[in-house]
């Protein structure tokens, strides 16, 4: 497919989208499943458009006048792409292209037209500007374009298999290069149109263990839990088990880490992950055996709850999210929230740390999550932030992006990582 047809197919995509509320990974099988002569080339290209129209989504309806899928897609070409105008209407009125551009589209491309709203030029929900302002002060629109930008691919090198040099040279055709904070982490460089990142899990050195897909900052937040040899670890909101690999190799396979998820589906890759990491030391709990959490209690030196939540940090990754979040869905993630911490809470012993994670930036899921649990349960104190960076990682810590100095809060504006807070709670 050239370009036209390709534009033509991101303008369908998104309207599936935004007309039907599909997510992006759904709407893309859909018609790739009516479109088999398409290429993989093809498929990214088109999800990168589509991508990259709902990142910006806000900026362009302002821009175009009009928030309909064909407006968006090309506004997203000019303004995300750097396609000149002339290029974009000799592709629309191509063969398989989506229609002459008219006046009004062509009128709306070339002009410059800045909102006078912080939410419209940093392309995140109105609905969440209070919440943004009282993180980020003045800053809420150099943040939310930092979110509404692409993220790079970021890999955590295993050193239960190897070493930080050895899987850097194995990756060198890919230009991986060291990424922030973590000293573990590989970054792959942000591709641009519709160049792809390369499937670095087809690589032998994956096969073998040598990495793992993790984003910067979800290193950092393995790295400041301070699991070590021979320590109770208990990582009660595992997923697929990213953190608890990263742990697991801070443990240098001694004491024991368990890992437990109430969603058995999200669970479910960890087994495989776990063999091919070389994590000897880890208990999976099934979803359905919840009861076994009660044998760890008051045992565990440290329990890691990376918490459900809104996923506004990883809205780089998944922009379809950001849009179809909800005053609804945020009180469910609260709730949420609030149960697994008092859960947490009861597993840790006299000493011991309770390390909350969260890959949102919205104070609700955050600092006051924590002094809620502060206040009702007095025995655990926050450690902080800056002393338990330098005692686990040994560099001199990062500002916080919300300028707290006990509770750390990353994110692609500050950090080039994506949008974690995590705090570290220590039990008398």
């Amino acid at each position: 497919m050239r370009m036209p047809g390709r534009t033509a197919a991101a303008i369908a995509v998104l309207g599936q989208v935004l007309g039907k509320h599909r997510p992006v990974s759904v709407a893309m099988q859909e018609w790739a499943r009516s479109n088999r002569f398409a290429g993989s080339g093809d498929r990214a290209a088109i999800g990168n458009l589509v991508f990259d129209a709902l990142r910006r989504r806000a900026s362009l309806c302002h821009k175009m006048g009009s928030d309909d899928p064909r407006s968006l897609v090309l506004a997203a070409l000019h303004v995300v792409w750097g396609l000149a105008i002339d290029e974009i209407a000799d592709n629309c009125i191509a063969q398989y292209g989506p229609g002459e551009l008219k006046a009004s589209e062509r009128d709306a491309l070339a002009c410059r037209l800045d909102s006078l709203q912080p939410w419209t030029n940093g392309d995140y929900p109105e609905w969440l500007h209070g919440s943004f302002e009282r993180v980020f002060g003045d800053a809420v629109v150099d943040e939310g374009r930092a979110l509404a930008q692409r993220a790079p691919v970021d890999l955590r090198v295993n050193t239960l298999k190897a070493d930080f040099t050895k899987v850097a040279k194995a990756l060198a055709k890919h230009d991986a290069r060291a990424g922030p904070l973590s000293p573990l982490c590989l970054r792959l460089p942000v591709p641009q149109c519709d160049g792809r990142h390369p499937n670095v899990e087809a690589h032998p050195a994956h096969a073998k263990g040598w990495f793992e897909i993790q984003d910067a900052g979800s290193q950092v937040a393995a790295l400041l839990s301070g699991a070590r040899a021979g320590m109770q670890v208990a990582d009660i909101c595992a997923g697929a088990g990213g953190k608890t690999l990263a742990m697991a190799a801070t443990m240098q396979n001694k004491g024991q880490l368990h890992a437990y998820d109430a969603d058995k589906h999200r669970l479910k890759p960890i087994i495989s992950r776990l063999k091919r990491a070389g994590a000897r030391n880890v208990q999976v709990i099934a979803a359905d055996d919840s009861v076994r959490l009660n044998d760890l209690a008051d045992r565990m030196d440290v329990v890691m709850v990376d918490a459900p939540c809104s996923g506004s940090g990883a809205w780089r990754r998944r922009p379809d999210a950001k849009w179809r979040f909800t005053p609804k869905l945020l009180e469910q993630r609260l709730n949420d929230q609030r149960v697994v911490l008092d859960r947490a809470a009861a597993l840790v012993k006299p000493g011991g740390r309770l390390v909350y994670v969260t890959c949102s930036i919205l104070a609700e899921e955050n600092i006051d999550q924590v002094t809620r649990f502060q206040e009702q349960d007095a025995s655990f104190r926050v450690l902080p932030i800056a002393d338990i960076w330098r005692e686990t990682i040994g560099t001199e810590p990062p500002a916080s992006a919300d300028h707290s100095d006990q509770t750390l809060q990353l994110t692609p504006a500050l950090h080039h990582t994506d949008g974690f807070f995590i705090a570290v709670l220590g039990k008398n």
